[in-house]
């Protein structure tokens, strides 16, 4: 028969190594001891640090040193004076981080609760170096531990819902995240309420969730677990709901599971607790978990989701949770193909670009995570079916620290960051489609010098126009567009050596080169403003890593896709029609080629050729011309010269080239038209020739002869009159077509005689 006592004695025995006994004697008092270990590894048989926690709601520290005596005896050195000291009184809650050798602990503060940690220090010190105010009413009739052990007597409290009961854990992160997760008492049947506040960020998170309908007795406490990236919450078979820490701001990035997608069959208990960070202590069982998110399980449930906040949450999980491989990245990018028109509030493509850059980057430079965009989402106006979400402004937690490394210091970043608005921090792509927008009707007004002179050449042109930019930064956007382009190329080019299997040609697109001039140029600017201490050096690097990753991302997308639908290289070839898969490869291009403009975003050199390309095989010529007329597909010198060279001029191949020559820039349209040796184009290119001429003639008057005629003199008076005139100007040194010497007034008279000849029904001769 066991009858309970009031008083008990305690006796702690530590047995290590061999023939180290350590004797603490404790009454009148509940005790929990936790050992010290600060130094991983630390082998000391002389001396051993511990904390003493009494029920009495004070904690101590005891140093307790022992000596040898005769062969195999080890006694307490002073044992009637054991040195200790005061780490904490009144306390009301207090969890241990066995890892960190940290101490959490909550004090009551008038009507709110303060959180403090204790951190000890592998020289035997300890100190205060956290403080956080939690609006969080905490009934203090009992000491709640978390982590020193298993205690049956709470577990009894979860059972019964105890009001005294204190469900509240603290997590960390590696990225110096800390958290604090409480559930909340709710006086709605069948509803379960936690917080989850995000110190890090100074903001908390209340979320409702509407339970299904179940008996009351089956009602379970929530079970939070640490997953370093994600915070779980879970209610055996309810719900598991994964909390974003890192990027907590947007719902959308968590994920929430109900039904057989949130069971865990091994833990089915109320009782789990996470003592670290990926375990899980099923303290009922007394089994101990490691847990993780499973890449296979969360793709097949992206792959069979439904709603876009789902999608999106287990996307983003993919994309930063893991590590990137190349199995994973072509099971996205197979899922992105099949779902480009199911997703309404997102764009897969530009989240998929913006997540792998923000993977790929961010481990290089320390701060970096807070200055490159991780999402193309600025908002979130959807809602997770079954949860209600409030969100409130906290105070940001008060450090105290000096030359601390590792997660005070990250955290320590994390705080600074919201202090300075961390949504500002982060580069954001609408100032340079600002920018963009700006100098676009400059870039019009000069791509004619452009595409008639060398790239250095242009720089010069575009240094004498001073209207809305100065002569300093036209001329750092051109010269970044020059040595990153060249730099991406080599290094895209160098990624699909091995298997070239999409036929992108290694032409200059000056446009794009422009927008990645402007996009350096702004990036480099924005990282110098927040990374000063790494260096211009570093920067130029990050930032060209940054370029060519991003190139290197859409081909890796266009590759998979045409592995996908076994294309090869023939699709540039305009004899035949294109096929099924031809046409679903131009449609993912045409997405390809939306997400980048949304994110103001260049594109790799010769991706507009092959889309072009595409879109001829595909495409009926209605539809083409509308896709070049509102800017779909944009007409590229490889493209045009191609098809004017390759088709035969069939009625149907015609006209397909006169739309085509028709909608040329001038300036291309100099340089592609003598491919196409047709009267249709040499009317064309007459026309254009002439009314050149003319307009730089203005009210002159000519008087010189002209030598050069037909070999059979015309007698048309007004066409002498005109030939005779434009020789006059061209004597003057004005020539608009001097890379094509054929061009010139002979040229215009023979092609004004066949035109006449043809109209009248005639044969020229």
């Amino acid at each position: 028969v066991l009858f309970a006592v009031s008083k008990y004695l305690t006796l702690l025995i530590e047995i290590h190594p061999i023939n180290n006994v350590r004797v603490l004697k404790a009454v009148d008092s509940c005790v929990r001891v936790q050992f010290l270990y600060p130094v991983e590894g630390r082998n000391s048989s002389t001396e051993s640090h511990l904390l003493l926690v009494s029920e009495d709601k004070y904690i101590e520290q005891f140093d307790i040193r022992v000596v040898a005596e005769e062969e195999h005896k080890v006694v307490i050195q002073k044992s009637g004076q054991l040195p200790r000291a005061k780490v904490v009184d009144d306390l009301v809650w207090a969890q241990w981080d066995m890892m960190e050798q940290r101490l959490f602990y909550i004090v009551p503060k008038e009507s709110k609760s303060t959180l403090r940690c204790v951190q000890f220090y592998p020289d035997e010190n300890f100190n205060s170096i956290l403080e956080s105010h939690l609006d969080i009413a905490i009934n203090d009739t009992q000491l709640k531990l978390v982590n020193f052990g298993y205690d049956y007597c709470q577990d009894q409290d979860v059972a019964s819902k105890s009001l005294n009961y204190l469900n509240l854990q603290v997590f960390t992160s590696k990225a110096g995240g800390l958290c604090v997760c409480c559930s909340l008492a709710s006086d709605i049947p069948h509803e379960i309420m936690y917080s989850i506040y995000f110190l890090h960020k100074g903001y908390n998170k209340t979320f409702t969730v509407s339970l299904e309908r179940t008996e009351s007795h089956q009602l379970k406490e929530v079970a939070f677990m640490n997953l370093d990236y994600y915070v779980a919450a879970y209610l055996p078979g309810q719900f598991l709901h994964l909390l974003n820490i890192q990027h907590p701001d947007l719902l959308c990035y968590s994920l929430f599971l109900t039904g057989e997608d949130a069971r865990i069959d091994t833990l089915q208990n109320c009782s789990i607790r996470s003592p670290w960070v990926s375990t899980a202590l099923d303290c009922e069982a007394g089994s101990l978990y490691d847990v993780s998110i499973s890449d296979s399980a969360l793709l097949q449930f992206l792959q069979k989701s439904k709603r876009d906040c789902e999608r999106l949450a287990a996307l983003h999980c993919a994309l930063l949770y893991f590590r990137h491989t190349e199995d994973l990245e072509m099971q996205i990018i197979r899922w992105i193909s099949e779902n480009l028109s199911t997703c309404h509030s997102f764009d897969p493509i530009q989240e998929f670009i913006i997540a792998s850059l923000y993977c790929r980057m961010c481990p290089e430079t320390q701060n970096l995570d807070k200055l490159l965009p991780y999402t193309s989402l600025h908002d979130w106006i959807g809602v997770v079916p079954g949860v209600i979400c409030a969100t409130d402004i906290i105070s940001l937690p008060v450090l105290e620290f000096q030359n601390s490394k590792g997660f005070w210091e990250k955290l320590n970043l994390n705080l600074e960051s919201v202090k300075y608005a961390e949504p500002h921090l982060h580069y954001q792509s609408n100032v340079l489609r600002k920018e963009w927008r700006n100098l676009s009707e400059e870039v019009r007004s000069i791509l004619f010098g452009l595409l008639l002179c060398s790239f250095c050449d242009f720089c010069l042109f575009a240094n004498q126009r001073e209207e809305r930019r100065t002569t300093a930064y036209l001329r750092n956007i051109f010269e970044n567009a020059k040595k990153y382009v060249l730099v991406s190329i080599i290094f895209t080019l160098s990624y699909f050596a091995q298997a070239r299997l999409v036929p992108l040609f290694e032409e200059e697109d000056y446009q794009q080169q422009l927008l990645m001039g402007l996009m350096v140029a702004q990036l480099k600017d924005h990282l110098m403003r927040h990374l000063q201490y790494v260096g211009k050096k570093k920067i130029d690097q990050i930032v060209l890593d940054y370029v060519a990753n991003l190139l290197s991302l859409v081909h890796r997308i266009m590759k998979e896709v045409w592995r996908r639908y076994q294309l090869h290289s023939c699709v540039f070839c305009f004899d035949e029609r294109g096929s099924a898969g031809e046409f679903a490869v131009f449609h993912i291009m045409s997405r390809i080629l939306e997400a980048a403009n949304g994110m103001c975003m260049p594109l790799p050199p010769g991706f507009h050729t092959l889309h072009l390309g595409l879109g001829v095989r595909c495409l009926p010529l209605h539809t083409l011309l509308h896709y070049i007329d509102n800017g779909v597909l944009q007409l590229t010198e490889t493209c045009v010269r191609k098809l004017l060279k390759d088709l035969d001029d069939t009625e149907q191949n015609e006209k397909l080239k006169f739309s085509i020559v028709m909608r040329l820039p001038e300036a291309l349209g100099q340089k592609v038209r003598q491919y196409w040796n047709h009267p249709i184009n040499a009317n064309l290119i007459a026309r254009k020739y002439v009314k050149f001429l003319l307009e730089k003639l203005g009210n002159r008057q000519c008087s010189r002869p002209i030598p050069e005629r037909l070999s059979v003199p015309v007698e048309f008076l007004p066409l002498n009159y005109l030939t005779n005139m434009l020789a006059e100007i061209e004597n003057q040194g004005v020539h608009p077509c001097e890379k094509q010497d054929h061009v010139n007034a002979r040229f215009v008279e023979e092609t004004a005689l066949k035109h006449t000849m043809t109209l009248l029904g005639l044969k020229y001769s």
